[in-house]
């Protein structure tokens, strides 16, 4: 069987179609943000088959919020528009921020109502190995900013859009008020700044707040 480097962007050499997966690996070794559930795996062999009893928090890998995960009685991941989870998107170089992402960094982008957006920063370079308090995360006046552009969808490279331990919650709560799909933990060590086409469904949980996705991005 041919041995393929899963880390690796897939070509379709029939199409010229380029995958880029841009999914956190699943394992006992992925991190989590302190304090939730890590994940669990326990192979039963039977006769003729193998499963597995596999536990994890709904915020694991590279996920989704759901309105539910901020506010009481909120739509849960089953109702979120699959519309929105597929179609084209861009990948803004947010390399240069130090701490946070703000407005400034956004006006320049020309941002349009509807856009899926997602953020290049070094948090990507830096890596998913160890959790960090000091990485980049979005600052709330520009999730605001965000919000009245009618985005449909924001993704950031890292386990969550805000800064951990801040009273600010604007980042989580702004978005997903204005039905802003928030994808975290996706890793774009790999991917130039630029046009793509976003693909990235959620497990069908009946309303929970959220749920690991496969997240890929397509270049033709």
């Amino acid at each position: 069987m041919e041995n393929l480097n899963w880390a690796e962007p897939i070509r379709n050499s029939t199409t010229g179609m380029k995958i880029i997966d841009i999914s956190l690996p699943l394992s006992k070794k992925t991190i989590v943000y302190p304090g939730d559930l890590k994940i669990s795996i326990k192979k039963h062999k039977g006769k003729t088959s193998t499963h597995s009893e596999i536990t994890f928090g709904s915020h694991t890998g590279t996920h989704l919020d759901a309105p539910s995960h901020v506010f009481k009685n909120a739509p849960g991941v089953d109702k979120i528009d699959l519309k929105k989870m597929i179609g084209n998107c861009r990948v803004l170089d947010m390399t240069h921020v130090k701490e946070s992402i703000r407005i400034v960094d956004f006006r320049k982008e020309k941002i349009k109502k509807g856009e899926r957006i997602l953020v290049k920063t070094n948090n990507s370079f830096k890596g998913f190995k160890k959790f960090r308090n000091n990485y980049i995360y979005l600052d709330g006046d520009a999730a605001e900013y965000l919000a009245k552009r009618k985005i449909s969808l924001f993704g950031i490279d890292y386990l969550t859009v805000k800064q951990k331990g801040s009273s600010d919650t604007r980042a989580h709560d702004v978005l997903l008020k204005n039905k802003i799909v928030i994808v975290e933990s996706i890793d774009l060590s790999k991917v130039k700044p630029g046009k793509y086409t976003f693909v990235g469904l959620p497990l069908k949980f009946t309303g929970l707040d959220g749920s690991p996705i496969r997240a890929v991005l397509i270049k033709k």
